[in-house]
């Protein structure tokens, strides 16, 4: 049983205090709701022109094009006055498959692999099934839960990509995996269009997974463990670019 109840802090309305009942085991999560991406320092954007080579131009060019997220321009006072900064590793990251990539598609075709909402994209089974997007483990338990199919929407495929992905890292189980998609088919559609994580939970033996927006910054009490974590915008990336550049 999972029972997620929130309430707001009258002394902080940023926070969020989440109780988590599993099976009769309380986890105590806290959320910070303002946080811009907890992985990442930041980079002003005279920075990252100069360390890039991209001009001003380009830049907003990528923006308007959807390219680059609008939350990741971040403004903040600073002594010379307001200044844009952004999250330095994911910015970077997203420039760099930019340059890589856009000499092969268009701004718009880029647009569309670097979006976080999913394509409507069908993959044969058999394309699938050949190893080099999921491994053949991954799909077997996937159709031991949804049952077979001749072909799957991105969507299905982007599930049994996450269930591969947790479960070469050695992080879950057979069984948690499950839980994995379990979570995925119930609740993912939720979260359409919107930059999200999968978080995967031990404790006292027991499992739980948590979908959450990203980029949030969550706490646990000390007997919980993180036994893996997903971003699932980035997924829908790297499984688009495979879908791509494998001619599917």
């Amino acid at each position: 049983m999972l029972v997620l109840s929130r309430y707001s802090d009258a002394s902080n309305n940023n926070e969020l205090r989440s109780n988590l009942a599993i099976d009769n085991v309380t986890v105590f999560c806290y959320i910070n709701a303002e946080v811009i991406d907890m992985e990442n320092e930041l980079i002003s954007k005279k920075d990252l022109l100069e360390l890039t080579g991209i001009s001003y131009g380009q830049l907003y060019r990528w923006k308007r094009k959807l390219l680059i997220p609008e939350e990741w321009f971040v403004r903040k006072s600073t002594f010379t006055g307001q200044e844009t900064f952004f999250p330095r590793d994911r910015i970077l990251d997203r420039i760099a498959k930019i340059k890589n990539m856009k000499e092969d598609a268009s701004l718009d075709e880029l647009a569309d692999i670097l979006s976080p909402t999913p394509t409507d994209l069908q993959v044969s089974r058999s394309a699938l099934a050949d190893g080099k997007i999921v491994s053949s483990a991954a799909l077997e338990l996937y159709e031991s839960v949804s049952g077979k199919g001749d072909a799957f929407a991105f969507g299905d495929v982007l599930f049994v990509y996450l269930l591969d992905k947790m479960l070469q890292s050695g992080n879950i189980s057979g069984e948690e995996g499950k839980i994995l998609l379990s979570t995925l088919k119930e609740h993912f559609a939720s979260f359409e269009g919107q930059h999200c994580d999968v978080i995967f939970l031990r404790k006292l033996g027991v499992s739980t997974c948590l979908l959450v927006t990203a980029p949030q910054q969550i706490y646990f009490d000390d007997a919980t463990r993180v036994a893996g974590r997903l971003s699932v915008t980035s997924s829908i990336e790297e499984l688009k670019t495979k879908l791509v550049n494998g001619g599917l």
